[in-house]
């Protein structure tokens, strides 16, 4: 097992099989990553890469859940200084006038940060080696989103998938050129219009995963695919994977670079009218579990 300054991000590399194994290792959260987290996953991938001996890399998350995305505990933390709104109930900020509380990141932080950002998962859906996601439990937000952007994906039946952060933030968020790419408009509009999250044996019959199959299953599977590709030949891959890119990016994924991070930063930003779920204000007056419990209440809708 190798050091990636983070003991939230494991990575082994199998040199006999060639294939590099990066676990999520934030069961307690239920793997969500914060940005930290996320580069050490970044700095993996940038190994497997100039790595000639390595055909494939193996996404997985530890104690059988996938990932669950971006921690929102720490959802403002991404963009450095500056909380959630401005307000009196939010306590004051040292050295702010009095009654006000920090101040929401301004859009030029926003799109600065979110164009960083973004890079993480340009990087992984054009990797240039092999990636196999092992998903199981959850794979949910950015934990969905690189789900879908593994070359072959092996996932659980009862895993849960979706962008709840849709309720909350709106509909314009991540890759949507992947989402309209991988899921097709009609199921993409579904899963961002309303925040729904479905399992993905709802969505077996769409072939939008290579692999759907019991829980107990996934990992054996999973490797199963991995060893499969890992004795395809090292450079033959590289150039397929190129080709894939340059195909995808000409079909697919045209403006995708600059929209993905673009309607990200605007999405952060958006204003609440009344009856509004506000997550963000929520959770500040009633903490996370309490907000995520409310958010959940108020998007109910009883089936007819």
């Amino acid at each position: 097992m190798s050091d990636t300054g983070d003991d939230r991000v494991l990575f082994e590399v199998d040199p006999d099989g060639r294939i590099a194994t990066i676990t999520l290792n934030n069961p307690g959260r239920r793997n969500s990553y914060d940005a930290a987290m996320r580069d050490a996953v970044a700095r993996c991938l940038d190994r497997v890469a100039d790595d000639d001996d390595v055909v494939v890399v193996l996404l997985r998350g530890a104690d059988g859940v996938f990932s669950t995305g971006a921690d929102m505990n720490n959802a403002y933390g991404w963009y450095g200084e500056g909380g959630p709104e401005k307000g009196p109930e939010k306590g004051p900020e040292k050295g702010a006038p009095k009654g006000q509380g920090k101040a929401r990141p301004s859009q030029r932080r926003r799109l600065a940060v979110d164009r960083r950002s973004f890079g993480f998962y340009h990087n992984l859906m054009g990797f240039p080696k092999v990636t196999v996601g092992e998903i199981s439990g959850y794979a949910l937000g950015g934990g969905f989103e690189m789900a879908l952007m593994t070359d072959i994906s092996v996932i659980a039946r009862d895993t849960r998938i979706g962008m709840p952060a849709a309720r909350f933030l709106g509909p314009a968020l991540g890759s949507l050129h992947m989402f309209f790419h991988r899921l097709g408009p009609v199921l993409a509009r579904r899963l961002l219009l309303t925040g729904d999250i479905i399992e993905a044996s709802a969505v077996e019959h769409l072939g939008v995963f290579t692999e759907t199959c019991d829980a107990a299953g996934v990992s054996a599977r999973a490797r199963y695919w991995a060893r499969k590709a890992a004795k395809m030949p090292a450079d033959g891959v590289v150039i397929a994977k190129e080709a894939f890119r340059l195909v995808e990016q000409s079909q697919a994924y045209q403006g995708e670079e600059v929209a993905s991070y673009l309607f990200h930063a605007y999405g952060t930003n958006l204003q609440f009218g009344p009856g509004e779920f506000n997550f963000v204000k929520t959770r500040a007056q009633h903490g996370t579990k309490e907000a995520f419990r409310l958010r959940d209440e108020h998007f109910h809708v009883p089936e007819p």
